[in-house]
């Protein structure tokens, strides 16, 4: 089997052979990261990369799909609601908080559908 550094090559770029499951980070990865990013004191950053972490636990359909739920005016409170209890289940506890946050702060400022 080839290593991950013969495959992640720029011809294999130009020629097409790399796909999104070549280029996806890994969780355990992200949450090192995040690790990284509290001992330099950006809390922020951390709790982005552990976000990240459980996105990439995630098909890129859900991703999408969740991106798209937080834009503004494209969901309901219900439908938040529903999707922040989605991701509890799937063990994505902080993408849940970011979607609780999202509807209050959409609640606030009229921007549900």
């Amino acid at each position: 089997m080839n290593s991950r550094r013969e495959i992640l090559t720029v011809a294999n770029a130009v020629d097409g052979k790399l796909g999104l499951t070549h280029l996806r980070m890994d969780p355990a990865v992200l949450a090192q990261q995040a690790v990284v990013a509290e001992d330099g004191g950006n809390p922020q950053l951390a709790e982005n990369f552990l976000r990240a972490a459980e996105l990439a636990t995630m098909d890129d359909e859900d991703v999408m799909n969740l991106y798209e739920a937080l834009r503004p005016h494209r969901s309901t409170g219900a439908e938040l609601e529903a999707l922040r209890v989605s991701l509890e289940r799937r063990g994505a506890a902080r993408c849940a908080e970011l979607v609780r946050q999202a509807a209050d702060a959409y609640t606030r400022r009229g921007l549900l559908r």
